[in-house]
């Protein structure tokens, strides 16, 4: 059985990373063990596009400098939960969240807390694309990146494709819209119980705003976790790992 690429790339960390000297300060080590690696990776490109529908999933970073190789590190790390191999990844100075959380310590209790809950989270980041607005920046997801024509603190991002607008919150409600990676904006009148989310739409043809119900389990705000990379002295690190505004 063939081993994929970057679970081959992982494990060829773990063992670089083990050889560290844990009674120095292993920033640099792990700098280094992470870079001399992933240049031996045969790194795939991601689709340039995933899905259908103006805000799907689409990568942009390959055509970045060191893109492939840099997404090919993160997958790897996040596919195996290795933390060393993240935070070698990651700038010292990474911005967490609006309250003051930063730094390489931090982001590594995050990762061991609430039973693998931030690497669920940089999962689904993968899934979602990558933008690089210059060749300094990459932004996952890729739809934070674009001017979305909603409210940002309300809006959300519709993660399928032909996902139900309903009249009324149940599945078996008429249906106003079929909507396939679309922008829709979550009303202020919201039932936290119901499996769906009483949302508003504006059709971009005709310009008309339908309100309905969709699931909520299809639905991601627009500023939820996202990962902001930037290219300092010539290497790629994690700069921000952050949700909210």
């Amino acid at each position: 059985m063939t081993m994929p690429r970057t679970a081959g790339f992982a494990l060829a960390l773990l063992a670089a990373l083990s050889a560290c000297d844990r009674h120095n300060p292993p920033s640099e080590k792990l700098e280094r063990a992470a870079e001399e690696l992933v240049s031996e990776v045969e790194a795939e490109p991601l689709p340039a596009q995933q899905a259908e529908g103006p805000w799907a999933p689409r990568n942009e970073c390959d055509a970045v400098p060191g893109g492939v190789d840099f997404l090919a590190s993160l997958q790897a790390a996040i596919d195996t939960r290795d933390a060393d191999a993240l935070v070698a990844l990651a700038a010292d100075d990474v911005k967490l969240d609006f309250g003051g959380g930063a730094g390489t310590d931090e982001l590594r209790e995050r990762l061991a807390a609430n039973d693998g809950e931030q690497w669920d989270m940089l999962a689904q980041l993968l899934e979602l694309g990558c933008a690089a607005t210059d060749e300094t920046t990459m932004t996952l997801p890729w739809y934070f990146a674009q001017d979305i024509p909603v409210d940002p603190y309300a809006g959300a991002v519709v993660t399928g494709e032909g996902v139900l607008l309903h009249s009324t919150p149940t599945d078996n409600a008429p249906v106003l819209a079929q909507l396939s990676w679309d922008a829709v904006e979550m009303l202020p009148e919201q039932d936290p119980d119901s499996a769906f989310a009483h949302v508003s739409w504006t059709d971009p043809d005709s310009g008309d705003v339908l309100e309905g119900y969709m699931p909520r389990a299809s639905l991601r705000s627009i500023i939820d976790y996202r990962l902001i990379a930037s290219r300092r002295n010539n290497r790629w690190r994690i700069t921000a790992l952050i949700a909210g505004d």
